[in-house]
């Protein structure tokens, strides 16, 4: 299996459909698409005072529905898989998620991939969708997924969560394939469930080579378990980086939207890279992001609490060159898609308009490096 770049097609405002002819010439393993209700960033970070970037979008929230784009994607390309990256399985019923995943899938000739994960916080519980128990959740909507994919005529299911009587989905599947499904997770039961359902995997959390590879294994192991060829499940990897020389690492590590990456880690994982979170031990990471709940002086806080040597600690930094030798260990680890995901864009618009030739420098030194 060749290792490969992927490329993220926007699912905020305003929409970049005019990248996918570029993004299906051959170079791209596969299309990913997010799926938001918001972003992670608080509303009150994204303002003149902290950001130019605010002057170019009155808001980050601006999210387009990630099903809907994959449909146009489908239709304006020909070659390119697409996938979600990842749809949750609390806003969405899976019988809803297996009928439009059938459509994409028709549409793009086969090409169309399910990514799903289990959710988040600041995408369910402040529209008052039920989170408890997301796990149990997402494994069960796989099942109904696969049962209606899979079955002729009506089927039922009865569950924790869902229910079918006399269901049916009569759809055929296109070239007689169900699409395929990836799956993003980093904890031991999604992982193991994974393992029994997954086609590919991107992990949440899998900040050096050594934890990928572990994660990988215990990926592998339960397929295995299943009965299933583990290595054809797709290792992927979207990684986080900043991308400039030395100077311009040291002033995107001085600005707000840098250092909020920090609010997507939890404080156990800031605790094993010997750093102490800024907001705390019990810090929940993506499940304790609500972007409208942390005020401008919690947020001034924050900033002025971050040890920026956290930062470069957890994600690679530096040039295209010597971030590339880095995304070069998670090769070695198992990884063959990845996504190089440069934050510096973050740091501000002359950051923004200088990071997607970064980006392709790095992709390309990679590419060098495991040829």
């Amino acid at each position: 299996m060749k290792v490969q770049p992927a490329a993220f097609l926007r699912t905020t405002l305003p929409l970049g459909v005019e990248m996918i002819g570029q993004y299906d010439s051959g170079r791209y393993h596969s299309i990913w698409l997010p799926d938001h209700m918001v972003s992670f960033w608080p509303d009150t970070i994204w303002t003149p005072e902290f950001t130019d970037l605010a002057s170019t979008s009155h808001s980050p929230h601006r999210h387009l529905d990630a099903m809907v784009v994959a449909g146009a994607a489908a239709v304006l390309s020909k070659n390119v898989p697409i996938a979600t990256s990842v749809v949750d399985t609390v806003r969405r019923h899976p019988a809803m998620l297996a009928q439009a995943s059938l459509t994409i899938d028709h549409l793009s000739k086969g090409r169309f991939i399910l990514g799903v994960g289990s959710g988040e916080t600041e995408n369910t519980v402040p529209y008052g969708f039920e989170f408890s128990k997301p796990v149990s959740r997402f494994e069960e909507a796989l099942k109904v997924i696969k049962l209606l994919w899979e079955s002729e005529g009506t089927v039922d299911f009865e569950g924790q969560f869902f229910r079918l009587e006399h269901a049916r989905m009569d759809t055929d599947l296109y070239d007689g394939k169900c699409p395929k499904i990836w799956v993003g997770c980093s904890g031991p039961r999604m992982l193991e469930i994974a393992g029994r359902y997954a086609d590919g995997w991107w992990p949440s959390g899998a900040w050096t080579p050594d934890d990928y590879a572990s994660k990988l294994k215990a990926l592998r192991d339960s397929a295995e378990k299943a009965g299933r060829d583990h290595m054809a499940i797709v290792p992927a990897n979207i990684i986080m980086c900043l991308l400039g020389d030395e100077a311009e690492i040291a002033e995107m590590l001085d600005q707000p939207l840098v250092k909020s990456i920090l609010l997507m880690l939890t404080g156990e994982e800031l605790a094993r890279f010997g750093h102490q979170h800024p907001l705390g031990q019990d810090w929940r990471g993506y499940q304790d992001i609500n972007p409208g709940m942390l005020t401008r002086e919690k947020i001034i806080e924050f900033c002025a609490a971050v040890d920026k040597q956290a930062i470069l600690d957890l994600i690679p930094c530096g040039t295209p060159k010597e971030v590339a030798r880095k995304f070069k260990g998670f090769c070695d680890a198992g990884m063959r898609v990845f996504k190089v995901m440069d934050y510096g864009g973050m740091a501000g618009l002359k950051f923004g308009a200088a990071s997607a030739a970064k980006v392709r420098e790095c992709e390309d030194e990679v590419l060098r490096l495991v040829a």
